[in-house]
């Protein structure tokens, strides 16, 4: 999963060295995702009215599903 993530978002943004994926287990099924990007690259990874964001969401709680895990995506404002 989390190489799937960094992987979607490296190619979204124009500094793919600016992202930072950090991975949490939260309880034995749940998994957080701590996405952090550069400052001018926070628009692309949301997209308008987070749709981008929700896509990847989406394409995560899938895979997450195979593996009987729930994952949840944050992204994380620099400021």
């Amino acid at each position: 999963m989390h190489d799937f993530v960094e992987f979607v978002i490296k190619k979204l943004v124009d500094k793919p060295d600016g992202v930072q994926l950090a991975q949490e287990e939260k309880e034995t099924n749940k998994v957080v995702f701590q996405l952090r990007v550069e400052k001018e690259d926070v628009g692309k990874v949301i997209g308008k009215k987070g749709r981008t964001a929700n896509a990847v969401r989406i394409l995560l709680s899938a895979i997450a599903a195979r593996e009987g895990k729930r994952a949840i995506l944050e992204i994380i404002d620099q400021e």
